[in-house]
Parts: structure tokens; sequence; C-alpha cells
């Protein structure tokens, strides 16, 4: 979709450009550590820290180096002075553009040790580990369900709070997530980007592809168990059950007579 974003929900700031910050910082804080520890005794540590010391005018951080502050100062004033030479992009920081250049030049100096796949940010490969570990450091106060990514948690929360932050720029209707907002889109732009590879038929979303192959394949996954007849569709099933159930859910409204089926 090229079309003006669909979402209007107001951001006040990048999560990326955010996680790219964090990193940086620790990596920063990293290398500052290492150079004291090779021109500082242990000793004599804390004693330079407390002599040099630069603070904030503007909130009050302390600083071990002027040009720390310095560079801090940028968060302050909005100044952005590296720009990248391929799309124009600018950062208040060195380290957070050569950061960003690796969306141009396609290097991932984060690979995992279990299988290979590499990463463009530190944050990518901590999360894709969790795959390997089944770590769910993240759990819903409300419920108690874990989720391996924070992200995931905030998407989940918005069960509990109904909060639908995602809104359709055509109509109005409002999602909870940006993923049902851009499959939502599709009635709009009229997309169908999942393709049949036996017929050609397209769909809009992956789930009815999914559908539809099983006329292709004749798989009928949904089965009863009063009598093991098959069927394709969980809702084909379930009609089907009121055979045996005796059930008639719907009213004729003039008679009043019943009936299994609409």
């Amino acid at each position: 979709m090229s079309d003006p974003e669909p979402c209007r929900m107001k951001h006040t700031e990048d999560p990326e450009e955010q996680r790219d910050l964090n990193e940086v910082k620790e990596e920063s804080e990293e290398l500052s550590e290492v150079k004291e520890e090779h021109h500082v005794k242990p000793g004599e540590k804390k004693k330079r820290r407390a002599k040099k010391s630069f603070t904030c005018t503007q909130c009050g951080k302390s600083l071990l180096r002027k040009k720390s502050i310095e560079r801090h100062m940028r968060v302050h004033t909005g100044e952005k002075p590296f720009s990248c030479d391929q799309c124009g992009k600018s950062f208040s920081q060195l380290a957070h553009l050569n950061v960003h250049m690796r969306i141009h030049t396609g290097e991932k100096p984060y690979p995992c040790n279990q299988c290979g796949n590499s990463f463009r940010r530190l944050t990518h490969l901590e999360s894709h580990m969790r795959i390997h570990t089944g770590e769910k450091p993240f759990t819903c106060n409300q419920c108690g369900n874990s989720f391996s990514q924070l992200a995931h948690l905030n998407a989940h929360m918005r069960v509990h709070t109904g909060e639908k932050p995602f809104t359709c720029n055509q109509c109005g209707n409002s999602f909870s997530q940006l993923a049902h907002l851009n499959v939502h889109m599709r009635i709009h732009t009229g997309e169908k980007p999942f393709p049949c590879d036996q017929c050609g038929k397209s769909f809009s979303q992956s789930s009815y592809l999914k559908f539809h192959m099983r006329i292709h394949t004749g798989e009928k996954p949904f089965t009863c168990d009063q009598c093991g007849k098959t069927f394709r569709c969980a809702s084909n099933l379930k009609k089907h059950l009121t055979v045996h159930t005796k059930e008639k859910p719907h009213s004729c409204s003039v008679c009043g007579k019943s009936f299994s089926l609409r």
C-alpha cells in the first residue's frame, strides 16, 4: 500500500531507534570501563570518577567526560549532525548512524550460535535466542500469560484494556494490533497477496488460502465424533452435529417452527 499510512496512531518515538540508542549506550559504557581499567589502578578508580564529573544544566544528569555531556546536550537541542548519505536520515550520534547504515549495507554482525541466523541489532539476536531457550520473561499481570518479547505483551494487554490504537483512515474502524489493520486495509485496496499455486486464485489472507487448498488436496481435518464423517471446516462440522443433537436453533419468525439449519 503506497497510499498514505492507514494508521492514525501518533508515535512519540521510534522504537527501533530507541533500541539502537540503548545498545550504543551499553557499548559506550563498557568501552569507558575498559579504558579506565587500562589507565587507572583499581584503588584509584573511585577517586578519579569523583574528580571528573560534568553535569547537564538542563536535566541535572552527570557524566564523566566533557564530550559525553556535549553529545548528551543534543537530546535537549534536537541537533542531529550525522546524516545518512543513502537516504538522508539524520542522527544525534555517529554510533547511531553506524547502526542505521546496516540497513543499506545488509551487514548483520550478530550471529546466532544455535542456528546460524544473523541480525543487524544485538536486541534482535537476544529476542531470537528465546526461540531456542523457550524463555518468556514478560508476564501479564492480569492473567499470567507470558511472552518472549515485550512488544507481544504490550499487544496482549489491549485484550484487557480494550485499547484499539490503530485506526483505518478509510472507514474509521479501529484495531488492537497493526497487523490486523494491515489485513483490514486489503478490503479497501483489493490487494490479494496470497495466490493458489494450483489454480491461480488469490486471497487477502493466508488463512483463506489455507482453507482453499483443501479443495485441491481433499483434506478434511474436522471429524464428527458421533459418526466419523469429515469436513473441510469447523463451521460445517458444527452444523452437522445438530443432526445428532437434534438441536434446532433457527426458528421461523412467522409460525415459530424450528430448524437445525438456517
